[in-house]
């Protein structure tokens, strides 16, 4: 079965967020599939998506420094300028990182590892909300038996 559907994420601030829980809750339909693959893709250029630490929240701001430090705002060897000295640093932050993931199923749930966990890396100070496109494919389940 293919089932394809997009998520409004909730606006973020600058920043790496986990997503798991805010993105499980808007896929009902993935209780459906017994095996399969989850794949997610943000719809933007100034924001990306990871897999990372999902325990420890000073990971997620160690991850916003060193991004920071690695494309500072308002370099001044960039000439996309006109949309605000974040702009420019967030596209390259977004090619770096990525905007898809994929991500097996197993009985009913996306099949991450203990620690792991969706990240949304916002890279604008105010991103506003976010369009993720959720495509799954996979074996469901025999909804007739048991």
């Amino acid at each position: 079965m293919w089932l394809q559907k997009e998520i409004l994420l909730e606006p973020k601030r600058r920043g790496f967020h986990l997503i798991t829980r805010e993105v499980v809750s808007k896929l009902p339909e993935l209780k459906r599939f017994e095996v399969g693959l989850a794949h997610f893709f943000l719809c933007h250029t100034s924001a990306s998506l990871t897999l990372n630490e999902n325990a420890d929240p000073s990971v997620r701001a160690d991850m916003e420094a060193h991004a920071s430090r690695m494309v500072p705002d308002g370099a001044p060897y960039f000439s996309h300028t006109l949309e605000g000295p974040d702009d420019m640093p967030a596209h390259i932050k977004s090619s770096l990182f990525g905007v898809s993931l994929t991500v097996p199923i197993r009985s009913g749930r996306l099949r991450l590892g203990t620690w792991q966990g969706l990240y949304l890396n916002e890279h604008r100070e105010e991103g506003g909300p976010r369009r993720l496109v959720v495509t799954l494919h996979g074996k469901v389940r025999d909804e007739k038996a048991g």
